[in-house]
């Protein structure tokens, strides 16, 4: 039977990918329109690489970029980009479709709640409280400062243990199928690959670690009453055959 249920936060609950894409693209503009003396193709391409090369929670990409760009340090510059890129996400951070709907329903049916992810803590505390879904949440776990990155089974086990839940009794719901579905099945966890944003046809061949493929969030409802009709009925063959 499921105990608790733990989503990933990019591009699961929080929409991510796009706002990312939108907010760079704005950034470069802004830049630009500011007297950047390089146009917005082959400055954008830069910050692209850049980016896969640092990591998207690299706290010096415009800075970084201007380098790339063998352009000298403009504080009015990086300026622009950083308002850009803040306005942009903001004004358009919005949680996943279905999202609000699928957190009550859990929290309703009894289920403790969590979120495992990567990244920055300020930043993925400030996307869970901008979109107000602190409360819906028991705990939350966030790589950077637990000390472990996912798929590594420390995240999880910590996860797990905050929780007092067997791998058996918990869900994790997300979009990578590396580092959610891969990382959570291989401490005993039930899957569930949320195929949406930009990893939704990458890593397929982590697939088979995932016990149930969904294209909308709300298909956790249906999975984790599935679950839990499933271990009523054995608990109730046990009994009888005690």
């Amino acid at each position: 039977m499921i105990k608790v249920v733990f989503f990933d936060l990019d591009d699961t609950i929080v929409d991510t990918s796009k706002l990312a894409e939108m907010a760079r693209r704005n950034a470069i503009e802004n830049m630009v329109r500011h007297g950047l003396p390089v146009d917005f193709d082959t400055t954008y391409h830069e910050l692209r690489e850049l980016i896969n090369e640092y990591g998207s929670n690299f706290g010096r990409h415009f800075d970084y970029l201007l380098r790339r760009l063998d352009l000298p340090y403009d504080p009015k510059w990086v300026a622009a980009g950083v308002i850009a890129y803040h306005n942009t996400k903001f004004a358009h951070l919005t949680s996943v479709k279905g999202t609000r709907k699928v957190l009550l329903e859990l929290k309703r049916e009894g289920l403790s709640l969590g979120i495992i992810t990567d990244g920055n803590p300020i930043k993925q505390w400030e996307k869970i409280l901008r979109l107000e879904l602190d409360d819906y949440f028991d705990a939350v776990f966030i790589s950077d400062f637990v000390g472990v990155k996912k798929p590594h089974p420390k995240i999880f086990k910590k996860a797990l243990g905050r929780f007092n839940a067997e791998p058996h009794e918990a869900l994790m719901v997300g979009d990578r199928l590396y580092s959610d579905i891969y990382g959570a099945k291989n401490v005993g966890m039930k899957t569930v690959w949320f195929k949406y944003g930009k990893y939704a046809n990458r890593e397929l061949d982590y697939l088979e670690y995932a016990d149930f493929t969904i294209n909308s969030l709300e298909d956790v409802l249906n999975i984790v009453r599935r679950l839990t009709s499933e271990g009523e009925k054995r608990s109730d063959k046990e009994v009888h055959a005690d």
